[in-house]
């Protein structure tokens, strides 16, 4: 996948959900990013929470460290990340600290989302960054993959599970869902 060009949000996006299909073989939230620069792939992550033990081994974040590595500077400089899911506030943060210029979700996050859902936290004026945001590139496949795999969770918990956690509500792009 590193060094694969792409076309335009859809492709990327595509290539974050296969990604995150990634993270179901450790039990691990099923999300998905991958980054982007001059239109090659630098960078491409899943949820590793589970696989590492590490809270912070989001897949935002992973591939900040990767992309960050791979170009040689903390700056994110003509870089977009495309992630499966809203960010949370920690990858939203990561994400105006390394000056991400543009960041594509699918799914909306209506619980913990820092995009726009329930926090603005990528387009904030106070901070000293903002990113462009663009939502709803495969909105559906990225909320579907998520919602099914919290309705397996609901019926046979993952012995780590600490208490209920349900993105259930998660914008698919589907009202009927």
């Amino acid at each position: 996948m590193l060094g694969h060009l792409v076309s335009d949000d859809a492709a990327a996006m595509a290539l974050a959900l296969q990604q995150a299909s990634l993270a179901l073989g450790h039990d691990d939230v099923p999300v998905g990013a991958i980054i982007v620069r001059h239109g090659v792939v630098i960078a491409a992550r899943h949820n590793e929470r589970e696989l590492t033990g590490d809270p912070t081994a989001h897949a935002e974040v992973l591939a900040i460290r990767d992309a960050a590595e791979h170009i040689g500077h903390w700056r994110l400089e003509h870089c977009t990340l495309y992630v499966t899911l809203e960010p949370c506030t920690m990858c939203a943060g990561a994400l105006v600290n390394s000056r991400v210029p543009r960041v594509v979700y699918g799914a909306s996050d209506p619980k913990a989302g820092a995009g726009g859902s329930v926090y603005n936290v990528l387009a904030d004026a106070r901070l000293n960054h903002r990113c462009d945001i663009t939502s709803g590139p495969m909105q559906h496949e990225c909320g579907t993959i998520l919602r099914e795999f919290f309705a397996k969770r609901r019926k046979s918990p993952s012995p780590h599970d600490s208490g209920p956690t349900d993105l259930a509500a998660t914008n698919t792009g589907d009202e009927s869902a």
